[in-house]
């Protein structure tokens, strides 16, 4: 279970530490979510836990006669999205919450997410208030990873450290959003309709480079599911793991990429 809590401290700092080898993990889901995001105008538009700012950077940069507001947790994650958008003028960047946030009148026509959603603590009530944000004719465009299952980024390392019973799939956390059915109905209950699920496979780039496998290593037991089990072990066991670690990753490593299978949902939906 990963809360709102954690992001703003120490899981902020490693995601902000890390966000080059993050964007480039979710290259081939970031190019399908910008391409349903452009193909409409906007005039207002709120990124929700936009982490280091690549998708709100990207939209800023593509229409700049729009207004571009991303939204996060981590004081961390906005420092270093700040730092990459300080040129743009249509783009700011905001730590805050979006469960409460208000933006006080200024309504969007987008709302759009790369991820953000899955770790909201009680998401009726933030769907909800992001409905309230939004004009009656707005789109609400997200993506999230499908179930554990189909994503074999965190099937793979799981098998290599003790379990502590069955995994809480709809907690906050990577696979919070992993059904559709829980979607729809999250999603309903908080305001929104016409919704509609699509799945996306995409290649999880962990490592790249002349050293993609130490490149891999490093980036996994920074963040993710193979980084929280790992930090559980000490000494011998912990030894044992990052070698089955880096055993996985050498038969992962293909012309200097080291990549895995990753399933996600890109949601769309519209204010009832």
């Amino acid at each position: 279970m990963t809360g709102r809590d954690e992001w703003r401290t120490g899981v902020g700092a490693k995601w902000a530490a890390e966000w080059r080898r993050t964007d480039r993990s979710f290259t081939g889901l970031t190019e399908e979510l910008l391409r349903k995001a452009l193909s409409i105008p906007v005039h207002n538009v709120l990124d929700i836990g936009c982490g280091a700012g690549e998708i709100s950077l990207a939209l800023a940069r593509s229409n700049q006669q729009a207004s571009v507001t991303g939204i996060d947790v981590s004081a961390d994650l906005i420092e270093v999205a700040r730092a990459r958008g300080g040129n743009l003028h249509n783009l700011e960047f905001v730590t805050g919450d979006a469960q409460e946030w208000s933006a006080e009148g200024q309504k969007a026509d987008l709302l759009i997410s790369r991820h953000g959603t899955m770790f909201f603590d009680d998401p009726v009530a933030a769907f909800s208030n992001l409905r309230g944000e939004a004009f009656s004719h707005a789109r609400l465009i997200f993506s999230c990873f499908r179930e554990r299952r189909y994503n074999d980024w965190a099937t793979e390392f799981a098998e290599l450290a003790p379990q502590e019973g069955e995994p809480v799939e709809e907690a906050p956390g990577p696979f919070a959003f992993g059904r559709e059915e829980r979607i729809h109905n999250v999603l309903s209950d908080a305001g929104w309709g016409d919704i509609h699920c699509e799945p996306i496979d995409y290649a999880y780039v962990a490592g790249a480079g002349s050293e993609a496998v130490e490149d891999a290593k490093a980036y996994l037991l920074a963040i993710g599911p193979a980084a929280a089990a790992a930090a559980k072990l000490a000494g011998s066991a912990r030894d044992r793991f990052e070698s089955g670690m880096e055993a996985l990753l050498r038969k992962r490593c293909d012309h200097d990429i080291v990549a895995f299978e990753a399933a996600a949902w890109i949601v769309t939906a519209r204010p009832i």
